[in-house]
């Protein structure tokens, strides 16, 4: 068994008290390293001395204590009051949202049909990513191309059907 920091340093201690005439027992020298309180005993004295000095008890906790145990019915009320709380808080941050939803309506309402319709045109016209002149030039020609084989197409069913149409008729 390997042995602790404090069990070697008493032990030297042993050998030179030895050495200086005092005769110690190994088993002394174990029973120096003993701990007299568990830790657990250690820090409730030291939470009691806190509080008799002034201080509050959740103030000295520490994070490693252990934590009370609730009984069901607390608990229960315990997350039904988080759950209240959770819904107050929605709720406050849904009637910030339509206030400000409001705000920005009453603010539109404000101007006139005519105008609004004119700045939010404005507006738009700001946003659009304009073309360069290849890329302008390219697109008409598409769209020239392409309306002239759609008139063709058209042009000829409608001769076909019209054909067809006087035969019959």
């Amino acid at each position: 068994m390997a042995k602790s920091r404090a069990q070697r340093k008493a032990e030297r201690r042993a050998r030179e008290a030895a050495a200086q005439g005092g005769v110690e027992s190994d088993s002394q020298a174990q029973h120096d390293t003993q701990v007299p309180k568990s830790g657990d005993i250690a820090e409730i004295e030291a939470v009691e001395a806190g509080i008799a000095a002034g201080a509050g008890e959740k103030d000295l906790e520490t994070p490693d204590a252990p934590k009370q145990e609730l009984s069901g019915k607390e608990e229960k009320r315990k997350a039904r009051q988080e759950e209240k709380r959770k819904k107050a808080e929605q709720k406050k941050q849904e009637e910030q949202q339509l206030a400000k939803r409001q705000k920005q309506a009453q603010g539109e309402r404000k101007r006139g049909g005519v105008i609004a319709f004119l700045s939010s045109c404005i507006a738009e016209l700001k946003r659009v990513q304009w073309p360069d002149r290849d890329t302008l030039i390219q697109a008409t020609a598409v769209t020239v191309v392409f309306v002239l084989v759609a008139a063709v197409y058209l042009g000829l069913l409608d001769l076909a059907f019209n054909w067809l149409v006087q035969r019959i008729i």
